[in-house]
């Protein structure tokens, strides 16, 4: 992990298309202000790990599950 020290005010950059700006601190609060290209997400933390959660578990399939759906369809056919 890279750890920087930054006051209100003042930016850091990643890459080329991302500056990070220190709005204010208040207390145990940081304000961050973020300026990224249109096309890309940001996300918090815990909404990204739960979009993941849920990616992993829609792409966990197993054969039963391909056979109920074969059954479904066969069925819905008849």
């Amino acid at each position: 992990m890279l750890i920087l020290t930054r006051r209100p005010g003042e930016s850091l950059y990643l890459g080329e298309n991302i500056r990070i700006t220190v709005l204010g601190i208040q207390g145990r609060q940081v304000k961050l202000g973020l300026e990224v290209p249109a096309e890309t997400t940001v996300y918090r933390e815990e909404v990204y790990e739960r979009v993941i959660e849920e990616n992993r578990r829609a792409l966990a399939t197993k054969n039963e599950d391909f056979m109920v759906a074969a059954e479904l369809w066969q069925a819905k056919k008849n």
